[in-house]
């Protein structure tokens, strides 16, 4: 049995060695990529492995890896449906045999009529059409979108004379439309449409102007009961800022279409919206309840990613409360990819601006994705789309994702003080063992007060701890 393995695994090792041989070249690696119009991106999630990867093996280094298999049966499958172009053969004269003597003469072919100037623009016209680029990739686009959002500052500037202020005050007056413009643009190529203006059930409604919401978003406003501030106290605790928490929460399960109700029954995954559900009571004091700071009892409306926080953390993985009941949902068809190409385009001119020190372009990029959230509810500022159960879940999923980091904190034996809002954690220890500090989306940055001072303090255990 052990030799019939052994000979299946050489047999594996000479296909891939094989396969290996037969793209050995780069350059054909680029072409078959871009032949299917497919991105770095989309090549690096298929095979397992990340983009700059991807970029190695396509620049001429391929070691030996894991994932080089998988990549090489996708080349060989791309090479199948994009066979690399004939190799132009050099004209040659045919050397026409003599008859014998005696035989037949035949009349020699006729050389084919010159072509006209008509029908050769025909001709060039079709091989235009035939070569032109059918695609346009995913890492072009967002190339094109950040300069244009350079273009945008660049613009402002001038009219400002420089005036950094002056340019940024503009710049965020204009950030609504601008983040539309780039939102159509990265929807260009979607496979699905969405539905804009769709019918909205009354739970998704204001009751009137002066009341609240009646959707629920778990936004935490809470501090830790078994500790309090002490002047003379032993634990330091450091104030800790989430960097473009809005940002990051653009990445959510959303509904696509108009929601529909159902009652009971199981989540279903692939659905996303409102849920009506009896929560699990909470009974872990050192970390802050995944319904925020509720603390009413009974049924509450909540959202798609609180309720897949509160079933993540039901599951045999955590077991930290009881599942949910679910009695009613509103939830349509969802991809947890629809707004990720604009969360992409934003969060890598983010990255550009503060490796450049680039502030304007900072606060300009910020404005775009703060605003597109908060206008994404019937606003008079944003008349493109209405879909405030979108403006729900991207808030509720921020929320989600600091409850999240207080959870690895406390994971990673730090004490958790406070968690506020969508990008507020205070925490006792060495938080700099668990996150690298910068403005990175992936960082934490110390929060500061108004005079630019780090917001430290200390804290004496009054019981309770991990």
């Amino acid at each position: 049995m052990s030799g019939e393995l052994g000979a299946d695994g050489v047999a594996a090792l000479l296909a891939e060695a094989k396969l290996a041989a037969a793209f050995d070249d780069p350059a054909e690696r680029v072409r078959l990529r871009k032949a299917a119009g497919l991105s770095l991106e989309q090549v690096a999630k298929a095979v397992g492995v990340g983009r700059q990867t991807v970029a190695n093996w396509e620049a001429g280094g391929m070691p030996s890896s894991p994932s080089r298999g998988k990549y090489l049966r996708l080349l060989e499958g791309l090479a199948q449906i994009h066979p690399a172009p004939a190799p132009a053969q050099e004209p040659h004269t045919a050397v026409q045999p003599q008859p014998a003597p005696g035989a037949p003469q035949v009349q020699a072919a006729q050389a084919p009529a010159a072509e006209s100037p008509v029908a050769r623009e025909a001709r060039a016209g079709h091989a235009r059409h035939q070569n032109r680029r059918r695609t346009t990739s995913t890492e072009q686009v967002h190339a094109e979108l950040r300069e244009k959002i350079a273009a945008a500052v660049d613009q402002e500037l001038t009219r400002a004379g420089g005036d950094a202020d002056a340019a940024a005050g503009a710049l965020v007056k204009q950030a609504i439309p601008d983040v539309m413009a780039l939102f159509a643009r990265t929807r260009a190529q979607a496979r699905y449409e969405h539905t804009a203006y769709p019918a909205l059930p009354d739970i998704l409604r204001k009751p009137s102007k002066s009341d609240p919401d009646l959707i629920w978003e778990a936004r935490p406003s809470w501090r830790h009961p078994g500790f309090r501030r002490h002047p003379d106290g032993e634990v330091g605790v450091t104030a800790l800022d989430v960097n473009a928490a809005y940002l990051s929460a653009l990445k959510t399960w959303l509904p696509i279409g108009k929601l529909t109700h159902t009652v009971g029954g199981e989540h279903d995954r692939k659905r996303a919206g409102v849920h009506l559900i009896t929560p699990p009571v909470w009974e872990h004091a050192d970390l802050p309840s995944p319904l925020g700071d509720r603390e009413e009892a009974g049924p509450v409306w909540v959202t798609e990613p609180t309720l897949r926080l509160l079933l993540r953390l039901a599951g045999p993985k955590h077991r930290l409360v009881e599942a949910p009941v679910i009695h009613e949902s509103w939830t349509s068809n969802a991809t947890e990819t629809f707004l990720d190409s604009l969360r992409q385009v934003l969060a890598a001119a983010r990255a550009d601006a503060l490796a450049a020190g680039d502030e304007v372009t900072n606060t300009y990029v910020k404005a775009m994705y703060s605003k597109f959230v908060s206008t994404l509810g019937e606003s008079s500022h944003n008349r493109d789309i209405a879909r405030p159960d979108w403006m729900h879940l991207i808030r509720s999923q921020a929320f989600a994702n600091l409850w999240g980091r207080a959870h690895k904190a406390h994971q990673a034996g730090l004490g958790v003080m406070c968690a506020l809002g969508t990008d507020e954690l205070h925490l006792a220890g060495d938080w700099r063992q668990t996150w690298a500090e910068g403005r990175g989306l992936a960082e934490m940055k110390v929060k500061t007060d108004r005079d630019g001072q780090p917001v430290t303090y200390t804290v004496t255990a009054v019981g309770g701890g991990r």
